[in-house]
């Protein structure tokens, strides 16, 4: 089936400027940092991401960013990261902020072929009436704002038409893959990840160890392989906490 490839810079070679990508990871749990930096290796620039945040401001998806590689996002959480705050409100990134449960729907509607759904999520906001920005001027002002969604009520309740994403490119990390594209997430880092693999139409998951066909039990699978591919192994490598809150023994 020809999925393997032998290294992250093999992996994302086809990936084009301007390219839209889907990216796992929720914080910095589940990155799949391998991708990243072979991408930013590469010298890929302005890509339109997806994916929950932006990392921070030197791991994940905030090495592309401090690099300027980055043009636009579609995320629910991005208060880790100062550069990414800062390239937002000078003008120089567009942002669209969608409710979280929202985005993991529309990456997971676009991966089953689902252009659009109906949520109550957002009703009576500016999400549902319009006039978020997304990107500003140099002035402060607002350059481009959300547009307005259409709305419908089902049993008396009112809900907005969100549409599902379906991006160029998917990148994931999995603990555990076959050379099949079968994946298995460790625990938090089955986050956005599956969703993200869904949401891509070509996808490439980055494993920490490589299985042969049959080693994973059908129903220990996570992710289906006609999801995935392309798959590379590229071991447990490091692992970060965004925030570490400790205490002393006495007090526990």
């Amino acid at each position: 089936m020809g999925k393997v490839f032998s290294s992250a810079t093999e992996a994302v070679a086809d990936i084009p400027d301007g390219a839209t990508l889907a990216v796992g990871g929720f914080g910095l749990c589940g990155n799949p940092m391998e991708l990243i930096r072979a991408l930013y290796d590469a010298g890929t620039t302005d890509l339109k991401v997806v994916s929950n945040n932006c990392g921070v401001d030197d791991w994940g998806l905030g090495l592309l960013l401090f690099a300027r590689r980055i043009s636009r996002m579609t995320s629910s959480y991005v208060g880790e990261n100062r550069e990414f705050a800062r390239q937002y409100l000078s003008g120089e990134l567009e942002v669209e902020l969608t409710p979280q449960g929202t985005l993991a729907e529309r990456l997971r509607a676009g991966g089953c072929g689902i252009p659009a759904f109906f949520t109550p999520a957002g009703v009576g906001t500016l999400v549902a009436e319009g006039g978020l920005p997304w990107r500003y001027a140099s002035d402060g002002s607002v350059l481009v704002a959300s547009p307005p969604k259409e709305t419908r009520f089902y049993d008396g309740r009112e809900y907005i038409l969100e549409e599902g994403i379906a991006c160029d490119f998917g990148l994931v990390h999995a603990l555990r893959g076959d050379r099949y594209g079968n994946l298995v997430f460790n625990k938090g880092a089955r986050n956005f990840n599956p969703l993200c693999a869904m949401s891509g139409r070509i996808t490439i998951a980055e494993v920490e160890e490589l299985v042969e066909p049959g080693a994973i039990d059908p129903d220990d699978v996570h992710l289906p392989g006609v999801f995935v591919q392309r798959i590379l192994e590229v071991g447990a490598g490091e692992k970060r906490i965004e925030r570490i809150t400790t205490r002393s023994r006495e007090e526990a």
